[in-house]
């Protein structure tokens, strides 16, 4: 019980807004003391004590955690910071293919003459290094650096960056102007040696996708393995074999096991002193904990070794616990030495299977075939008991799953695992475990080409996921086929959610919070169109595929009707192509040029011409941008925007502009008798070239939506034009405070994303506002300092 209120009271902070002042933890620490003192008189009182520890401790130490924050006067200003790399480096590309390095680095100065480290600069960056020298962990360097704020895209469903970012102890990030080495890794140096092994691996496999897996499962460095691998691994439901997991180290601890038992029991004196099962008991929770160290110190690492010692101790002792309470005991251990373990899924789906397989376990099977039959078993009892859990964190389920494990966790296991490891001693071995890999991985890409490999489903509400969970659990269990068939039951709302859709005659906007561009998602009835696509953020990596499908399938939407890419530019057609592969698309309407790229995608091709329009289920769409002769006018692609005016039965308007720059806006405005609407799309991020007074007086909208970057680089938007919307009355609604931002025509409230799910370790973003004109004392100068902690701003 004591174990289940620790995990509670965890639980309950990770929900909290914001974590509680100073003095309110000291009253936290008091009142849970009294609880325990008085636990005798009641359990419930000695439950409630640890619950209550347990949540001032951990908020405690998110606190430390959190401070110090990055000054916003800090921002976008080159800082001179001396430091070491505190991580195994990762091989990045930038725009233009530029390569690089990704790496966390502790600060322990600012400025040239290595002033102490100042309360506003935080002890901890991620740091992006372009087109330099390698970077080896464990060196000391002297980095110019440009930082903001951890800060990370939100939207539903979506990644949690700021969360990452937190659980790492990295409270800013920033790009490398100029560096210095100086001083190189010592020899101790864990993160040193795994690189150069790392090193080694790429020099004897040439293919660098294979060279990849073989790193992550020799030294637990999952950024190694490609993006479209690990899509192929998600898909096939076999990530989890190709991390340092716990079947890898329990597998280590036994062969370490097995050699020390053999090697001791030739010693008389020492199993005089020790006996011979204890020693290698011991032996083999030694080199779990040295191999988990080695490979990263993950999740299922931290549980696996927790587990064997407890074993290890309760065998020594000669106690034979309950697993659950053995499982719930390595849980607050692992929870005790890493708070924010309960956040991360692979703590629930380590847990899970480890638990599931205990409850549906039977007696040790004598001869092959009886083996055979308990080991599909065993992974029919994890496929089955842990498909809601994945629906759950990824929202999607593998149906080749059972099929891509039966074959995968035996030769990751048993063959490229052990290959792997022990091409440190000799690496040819590293070309074989290479060889079988590229097999495996064939083998996967076979299955996921069958029809309906892969089942996406919406997200479902909270009570119909936990009626899930405890439905799996009975269909695992050993128990009579009738409670199996009730558990099947209380899947089905997992299965097959009811997705919310708009009335008839009604339509909602939703614009993801996607970066530096343009994407807004509308949805009727029965149709759905998505104007533009988002940018591109590095090779590889784009919206389509890291915001917007995931987006799309989570509101259960197998399909667009209409793509709508207002012009060529990336931040609009960047996700384009992600999309068109992914999902079946009906139509492509653009003002792209003819002989594009995305023309030749399979989806039938409409020009964007003023005059077009349609209706879906009572909802009006009308194009009134570009004419017909714009396209032979030699005009700039801004200026071919494609225009698009949304306007619900009920008469209320949404507005979409692209990046309208203001000679055309002007020409809308004459051309166009009502472009009164409610919602405006702002034209152009808010650059300075548009939102003409013009426009403004003739769309009156009550609502600007902004979508841009985070401390865009172009600086949008621009605070004349924030001015402008200001003076006319008109709310701005920005990206990166707001996050995603739903709207509704039947006239529901809209929707922040950052509002509604706001957790303490998130960033405060303050709105996009024009700034006042000053009339009193000076603007506060920046923080305190010897004038050299930075260089002029760029």
């Amino acid at each position: 019980m004591t174990g289940l209120a620790w995990l509670a009271g965890l639980a309950l902070l990770h929900r909290c807004e914001q974590l509680p002042t100073g003095m309110s933890l000291a009253g936290l620490g008091a009142v849970g003391a009294l609880l325990l003192a008085l636990h005798r008189r009641h359990w419930l009182l000695l439950a409630a004590g640890v619950a209550v520890l347990a949540f001032a401790q951990a908020a405690w130490r998110a606190d430390a955690r959190m401070t110090p924050e990055l000054h916003p006067a800090w921002e976008g200003r080159d800082l001179v910071l001396t430091g070491r790399v505190d991580s195994l480096p990762v091989a990045v590309t930038g725009q233009g293919g530029v390569p690089g390095w990704r790496f966390e680095f502790a600060v322990e100065s600012v400025g040239p003459t290595g002033t102490a480290l100042p309360p506003e600069v935080p002890r901890r960056l991620m740091l992006l290094a372009y087109d330099g020298p390698a970077i080896t962990a464990g060196e000391r360097w002297r980095f110019t650096a440009r930082l903001k704020r951890a800060h990370g895209l939100a939207n539903p469903g979506g990644f949690d960056a700021e969360l990452w970012l937190f659980e790492q102890g990295l409270r800013a990030s920033g790009v490398v102007r100029s560096a210095e080495r100086l001083q190189a890794a010592p020899w101790w140096e864990i993160d040193a040696a795994r690189q150069r092994l790392r090193t080694a691996i790429h020099a004897h496999v040439t293919d660098r996708g294979l060279a990849g897996v073989l790193a992550a499962l020799s030294l637990g460095d999952q950024n190694a393995i490609a993006h479209a691998d690990w899509a192929l691994l998600r898909d096939t439901g076999v990530a989890h074999a190709f991390s340092i997991s716990g079947l890898h180290v329990t597998m280590f601890a036994w062969l370490a096991a097995a050699v020390a038992g053999v090697l001791w029991r030739r010693s008389g004196r020492l199993c005089l002193r020790v006996a011979a099962p204890t020693a290698a008991r011991w032996a083999g929770v030694a080199a779990a904990l040295g191999y988990a160290l080695f490979s990263g110190w993950g999740v299922p690492a931290q549980r696996t070794v927790l587990m064997l010692a407890a074993v290890a101790a309760l065998q020594t002792l000669g106690l034979r616990w309950p697993w659950p309470v053995v499982l719930l005991g390595a849980a607050v251990v692992v929870t005790a030495v890493d708070p924010w373990a309960l956040l991360q899924p692979g703590f629930w789906l380590s847990f899970g299977a480890v638990g599931l397989l205990m409850a549906a376990g039977g007696e040790p099977a004598e001869g092959w075939r009886a083996r055979l039959k308990a080991a599909l078993h065993t992974q029919a009892v994890a496929t089955a008991g842990l498909a809601p859990l994945s629906l759950i964190c990824f929202a999607q389920l593998s149906v080749v799953g059972l099929l891509a494990n039966l074959l995968a966790i035996p030769v990751i296991s048993f063959l490229i695992a052990p290959l792997a490891l022990l091409g440190g001693l000799a690496p040819p071995l590293w070309a074989v475990a290479a060889a079988l890999t590229q097999v495996l991985m064939a083998w996967l890409r076979w299955l996921t080409a069958w029809p309906g490999a892969v089942w996406w489903l919406p997200a479902a509400p909270v009570l119909a996921q936990g009626l899930a969970l405890l439905g799996a659990a009975l269909i695992v269990m050993r128990l009579p086929w009738r409670l199996r068939l009730t558990g099947l039951v209380m899947m089905l709302p997992l299965l097959w959610p009811a997705v919310p859709r708009p009335a008839a005659g009604e339509f909602e906007l939703l614009a993801p919070d996607i970066g530096q561009g343009n994407a807004v998602l509308v949805r009727t009835r029965s149709h759905a169109l998505l104007f533009d696509a988002g940018p591109v953020y590095a090779p590889g990596a784009d919206a389509g595929e890291r915001v917007l499908l995931p987006l799309l399938r989570r509101l259960g939407l197998r399909e667009l009707d209409v793509l709508m890419l207002s012009h060529r530019d990336i931040d609009h057609v960047g996700g384009a192509a992600a999309l068109l592969r992914a999902l079946p698309v009906r139509e492509l309407r653009s003002s792209l040029e003819a002989g594009h790229a995305l023309l030749r995608a399979g989806a039938t091709d409409v020009r964007c011409e003023a005059g077009q329009g349609w209706v879906w289920d009572g909802v009006r769409f009308d194009v009134l941008h570009p004419p017909p002769a714009h396209y032979d006018a030699g005009l700039k692609p801004n200026d071919l925007s494609c225009v698009l005016r949304i306007t619900s039965a009920a008469g209320r308007r949404v507005l979409l502009l692209g990046d309208l720059e203001a000679d055309q806006e002007r020409a809308l405005v004459r051309r166009e008798p009502d472009l009164r609407a409610d919602v405006l799309l702002v034209p152009h991020h808010g650059s300075k070239t548009s939102s003409s007074a013009e426009l403004l007086a003739a769309v009156r909208p009550q609502v600007a939506l902004v979508q841009a970057g985070y401390r865009s680089r172009f600086g949008h938007p621009a605070p004349p034009v924030l001015a402008r919307y200001q003076a006319a009355g008109v709310a701005v609604v920005d990206t990166p405070s707001c996050g995603a931002w739903q709207w509704f025509s039947d006239g529901a409230a809209a929707r922040c994303e950052r509002a509604q799910a706001r957790r303490y370790w998130q960033d405060r973003v303050a709105p996009a506002v024009a700034p006042e004109v000053p009339t009193g004392p000076e603007p506060p100068a920046p923080p305190p300092g010897d004038g050299e902690w930075s260089l002029p701003p760029g």
